[in-house]
């Protein structure tokens, strides 16, 4: 059953941030066909529930999967106004509320607050840091790597998800590649399909890697893809349509709506602060921000 999102009011503490740098995203998009090349579209990254650009925007729940497929366009948040909710929530915040602050990380400046906080998936005491992306975006493509390195020194207290964007035709489609290899057990094959699918995509202005025009077709080129990558075809299609992909489908399009995602890469630290590769200055800083927050979040759990 589905259950009915909260829906988080983003705490926006400044002004327009750009995210035509560093984000694929929903808004300001024109409508094209589901098989068009993501390489067609103009880069920008995820967003969460406050933060563009890298750090992620969010807003309005995910886009229906029989809807326009939206290019990875670059959009800049509006301004806050003195009459948004958001606004409006933060100044009834009481003065003692405690915001991760340091001279070099501001809350709306680097990160976002998402409130009310959304729930996580971790054990207790642990922070999740949770990741919005879609494996046709060349910004979480280039964000890749530096996650990568960043899980083999993150703290043991952080556990780290990755949730794919729903937004429409394209993304559903490759979300349900994502979690037939995880059905399989093959989490190996995660960095393969990344390579192949912008692979296809600079070689391509017609297509969009491992996705065809129609769901048959689209299913036989994956399924294609996975036997040439050592996964058995019957296997690959029992799991395909199995009710574990199907759920985790269903809980990623709630989270879309729970955070209102309207640009990927979008990184949210424990449900509760927003932010990407624009607000914390680059892929690296972002690392830094991560850290920082998720220590925080740590230490506050503690007392």
């Amino acid at each position: 059953m589905t259950r009915t999102p909260s829906l988080p009011i983003v705490i926006t503490l400044s002004a327009t941030a750009l995210l035509a740098l560093s984000a694929c995203s929903r808004q300001s998009q024109a409508p094209q066909p589901a098989a068009q090349s993501a390489a067609q579209s103009a880069p920008t990254t995820a967003a969460s529930p406050a933060s563009p650009a890298d750090s992620g925007q969010q807003t309005a729940g995910g886009q229906s999967a029989s809807g326009p497929t939206p290019s990875s366009s670059a959009t800049s948040t509006p301004s806050a106004d003195t009459s948004s909710p958001s606004l409006e929530h933060l100044a009834a915040l009481p003065a003692s509320a405690a915001l991760p602050t340091s001279s070099e990380w501001k809350p709306g400046v680097n990160y976002d607050v998402i409130t009310p906080a959304q729930p996580t998936t971790v054990a207790p005491g642990k922070v999740e840091v949770l990741e919005v992306f879609w494996l046709a975006c060349p910004h979480c493509y280039a964000l890749e790597p530096y996650i990568q390195q960043w899980l083999k020194t993150k703290p043991s207290y952080v556990e780290f998800v990755r949730v794919p964007v729903m937004w429409g035709p394209v993304q559903h489609a490759h979300a349900r590649l994502y979690y037939t290899l995880q059905a399989l057990g093959r989490d190996d094959l995660f960095e393969k399909a990344f390579t192949y699918i912008h692979n296809v995509d600079m070689q391509s202005n017609t297509e969009s890697g491992l996705v065809a025009d129609d769901k048959d077709q689209t299913f036989k080129e994956q399924q294609a893809w996975a036997v040439q990558n050592g996964i058995n075809a019957d296997a690959f299609a029992q799991a395909y349509n199995s009710f574990f992909v199907n759920t985790q489908l269903q809980q990623a399009e709630e989270t879309m709506n729970d955070y209102q995602v309207q640009q990927v890469p979008f990184i949210a630290v424990d449900g509760r602060f927003g932010t990407g590769v624009e607000k914390a200055g680059g892929p690296n800083k972002l690392i830094s921000l991560v850290n920082f927050l998720s220590a925080w979040e740590h230490d506050h759990k503690q007392e």
